[in-house]
């Protein structure tokens, strides 16, 4: 049976009615009971506890909440997803719907259970209005437990002891996804999806009670329709950290596409001018906010096929209602239509320090432009404010993408599918920091689990930006440590709708060999994805499929790695040509991260690939059928 009513007696007699519902393949269990007037979950994995009874409210504790129906639904379907890391997608669940009755209103609370994860929300309906609904969730994990959560534009935090907030005065903040490292040897991942239902709710919030001694959400809303929904309440669990990032539970419960006409919503890669402000070209041209600057963008843009180029701040010199004063040497309507007839769309960045132009026109207007889409930076957490700003760029056909620690919104992807990506990380190089291997495989295996990251890598030209050749290199010289395979394969591993490259066109055409490997990506149109390796702070390995094609990308920390890369992923009976994009023997991230070696052979389903990577270094491959 997929679903059971189980009637246990306790040690003193008193009758507990636990509902209980599977995965369909019935490794993950969840079960229910309203024992004290309080509605509590736990979850387990092949009989063994992941998470202890925990309790799951609406409204506020001391509300008396009391099981008295239940029913059971399943589904078994695929869907296809606009862009994303799959073409097609496994909708597969066991599901309970139990009906509760609350001294104040009634509610329903969902139980989805899938092979992978479990999703929880309630409905509620029946309350006065202007009350407050308290979306409660606790999670009680195992003190031998280990977690790791994303620290805004800083190095993720972890590992992170439970028995240590218990001593400690100051508790750091926990964002979502909280990761955690289970002593049973599973791995979890706790978030939200589908805010887009209730987003006056707010981003969930994790802290950690005391004096129950573990982890809780508790997010609060007043209430004003007739009729409340809540987000999910997610908990991934995964035998291996890096099918956190591939799975695909969030999108599962997230609300189906809202944009009716969705050919415009175009996936793909873009140049970007920020970072190579001052960079002197071979022939003597210097980069800057000027026409003839874009203009040199554009043309590499169009020569290599890359669908977009991004400008950021500085086009503009200050703003007032319904007005941009476009900076000096810079002619925008120009190079809109140099970019229109090259086949170049264009992306143009806004954000309210120079002053406030209106969200009630700004889109409006970018599209009257020839935009394509817009990066919004410096709005934060504000959550009406980010789905107002999807929404209005979805009816102007831009794409949308979030800077500055903006609101992570897991799952908006496949509901407004314009909301092409978000620096929801530490992208490389902002604020000037210094960007480690380690910073990046902790984001990679942590951040990007709530969806798609603008994290701006793929520099090539790495000793002049660490030589402080640009206008905003780092702040510490000689700070940056990587190689230009390991740049080249962080494009492929982090998951994005649209891949910001952030160098010259210039230092990407005297690697143009090496190039080749990004130039070939078929961001955001990919039919299957896997993540091979992965080990906190140490290496991660991903494999992306387009077609017959594989493309595989590797990093290591500052101490270098080598892995046994397996190839059982390939189709039996063919034989592949393969590239290998490889760090050379004298490679280092620091001392000399320029070079590089290409070669070329032929591997078959279940050849191993000796993926040897320099300190910060890297490994890249692309495989197309013979």
């Amino acid at each position: 049976m997929l679903f059971v009513l189980l009637v246990a007696t306790s040690a003193f007699a008193n009758k507990t009615i636990n509902y209980i519902v599977k995965s369909p393949e019935g490794e993950l269990v969840v079960v229910i009971n309203d024992e004290n007037d309080t509605v509590s979950y736990t979850l387990l994995k092949n009989g063994e506890e992941l998470i202890g009874l925990s309790e799951i409210s609406i409204l506020n504790n001391s509300v008396a909440a009391k099981i008295t129906d239940s029913k059971t639904n399943a589904q078994n379907k695929d869907w296809k997803p606009v862009w994303g890391q799959f073409s097609e997608i496994k909708n597969h669940y066991n599901e309970l719907v139990l009906s509760v009755k609350l001294s104040e209103g009634k509610a329903k609370l969902y139980v989805r259970v899938y092979n992978y994860g479990v999703g929880f929300r309630y409905e509620l309906e029946g309350y006065q209005e202007g009350a407050e609904a308290h979306f409660y969730c606790e999670y009680n994990l195992n003190t031998k437990d280990v977690l790791y959560c994303p620290a805004g534009e800083n190095m993720p935090l972890g590992p992170l002891s439970l028995p240590d907030f218990d001593t400690t005065k100051v508790i750091p903040k926990l964002m979502m996804p909280l990761v955690v490292e289970h002593s049973k040897k599973s791995y979890l991942s706790l978030l939200e999806s589908d805010l887009f239902v209730a987003p006056s709710f707010g981003v969930i919030k994790f802290s950690y009670d005391k004096h129950k001694k573990r982890i809780v959400s508790n997010n609060t809303m007043k209430l004003t329709d007739k009729k409340l929904t809540t987000p999910w309440r997610v908990i991934l669990v995964n035998e291996n950290i890096g099918d956190l990032v591939t799975n695909t539970v969030p999108l599962n419960l997230a609300t189906e596409c809202q944009i009716t006409d969705t050919s415009w919503v175009k996936p793909g890669k873009t140049l970007w001018d920020w970072r190579v402000h001052d960079y002197t070209a071979k022939d003597g041209f210097t980069y800057g906010n000027n026409t003839e600057s874009y203009e040199r963008f554009i043309d590499f843009a169009a020569e290599k096929g890359i669908e977009y180029f991004l400008i950021d701040a500085n086009w503009y010199d200050n703003v007032t209602k319904g007005h941009f004063e476009i900076t000096e040497g810079l002619d925008l309507e120009k190079v809109s239509t140099y970019a229109n007839n090259k086949g170049v769309k264009l992306i143009l960045y806004y954000d309210r320090h120079k002053g406030d132009y209106g969200d009630e026109t700004l889109f409006s207007y970018f599209e009257s432009l020839g935009m394509s889409g817009i990066k919004y930076g410096f709005m934060g957490s504000n959550v009406s404010f980010t789905l107002d700003a999807i929404s209005q760029s979805a009816n102007n056909h831009l794409l949308v993408d979030f800077h500055d620690s903006p609101v992570p919104f897991t799952g908006i992807e496949r509901t407004l599918p314009n909301a092409i990506t978000k620096e929801y990380c530490h992208a490389q190089q902002d604020s000037r920091k210094a960007f480690t291997p380690e910073s990046f495989i902790r984001m990679a295996l942590i951040n990007a689990i709530q969806g798609p990251l603008d994290m701006n890598n793929g520099n090539f030209d790495i000793i002049g930006i660490n030589k402080g050749e640009r206008q905003r290199g780092p702040k510490e010289l000689n700070s940056y440590f990587s190689t230009v395979v390991s740049e080249s394969a962080r494009t492929l591993i982090i998951y994005s709708g649209l891949v910001c490259i952030p160098d010259a066109p210039e230092a990407y055409e005297k690697k143009a060999d090496l190039f080749e490997f990004i130039e070939k990506l078929p961001v955001g149109k990919w039919d299957e994805s896997k993540v091979l390796h992965a080990e906190m702070d140490q290496y991660i390995s991903t494999a992306r499929r387009h077609g017959e094609e594989w493309f595989v990308g590797s990093v290591a920390n500052q101490e270098g790695k080598t892995l046994d890369i397996k190839l059982d992923f390939l189709e039996e009976g063919k034989t592949y040509d393969v590239t290998y994009y490889e760090d050379a023997k004298d490679t280092h991230g620091l001392k000399n991260p320029e070079t590089y070696q290409i070669r070329k052979g032929k591997v078959k389903k279940g050849t191993i690939i000796k993926a040897i990577m320099a300190p910060s270094g890297g490994h890249c491959m692309w495989i197309k059928p013979e």
